[in-house]
């Protein structure tokens, strides 16, 4: 068997092995995943924040890991990565000035799992996490959530007029597979849209 051959079927087999199982789906639920965060006194330029893990996510550790979620492409369109990072790399974003929570940790099949109290709650969270980190920008993925979590019914996407404490809050479209209406080429220009107001 020839070089390439052997190369490209070990690349298929480390795929394979990396995709979750539907029993490793299953055992995913309600599991919760670390934060990307920078270092003690390094920068946060922004902190994205998701709705909360998908279980194919919270059974790798990769936030925006499903295929199909568009963030990772995105996010390298936009100008924030110079290539596109696979969500194995999620480490290297602190690097670039970046970090990845959600609004709520728990783990779900679908967002829609998720009750408008832990939403609210979810706020709390990302409240603790400005004061302590202080990101230039808040940037939370999903609009609807958005809505519930801050009160806010009439909210689209874009820059917010409040801010969290002392770190300005927008809202960009949510990655995700399953959200029909956003494609790679309009989230990344929505995320371009953020990336510029940081050099203005």
């Amino acid at each position: 068997m020839s070089v390439p051959k052997v190369a490209a079927r070990a690349s298929a087999a480390r795929a394979s092995a990396a995709r979750p199982s539907r029993e490793d789906l299953a055992a995913a639920r309600n599991r919760t995943i670390p934060d990307v965060l920078p270092g003690a006194g390094e920068p946060l330029r922004v902190l994205f924040c998701g709705i909360n893990p998908s279980l194919y996510s919270a059974a790798t550790g990769w936030h925006f890991a499903r295929p199909g979620n568009r963030f990772w492409s995105a996010l390298h369109l936009s100008g924030f990565t110079p290539r596109r990072l696979a969500p194995r790399e999620q480490d290297l974003l602190p690097g670039f000035g970046l970090g990845i929570t959600n609004l709520v940790a728990r783990a779900t099949a679908q967002a829609s799992e998720l009750g408008s109290a832990e939403l609210k709650a979810g706020r709390e969270h990302l409240a603790a996490l400005a004061d302590r980190y202080r990101p230039r920008i808040l940037a939370i993925a999903g609009v609807t959530a958005y809505r519930t979590a801050f009160g806010q019914p009439r909210a689209s996407t874009g820059p917010q007029p409040d801010s969290l404490g002392p770190v300005q809050v927008w809202v960009v479209p949510n990655p995700s597979g399953l959200n029909a209406h956003t494609s790679v080429p309009l989230l990344a220009q929505e995320l371009r849209k953020l990336r510029e107001s940081l050099d203005r």
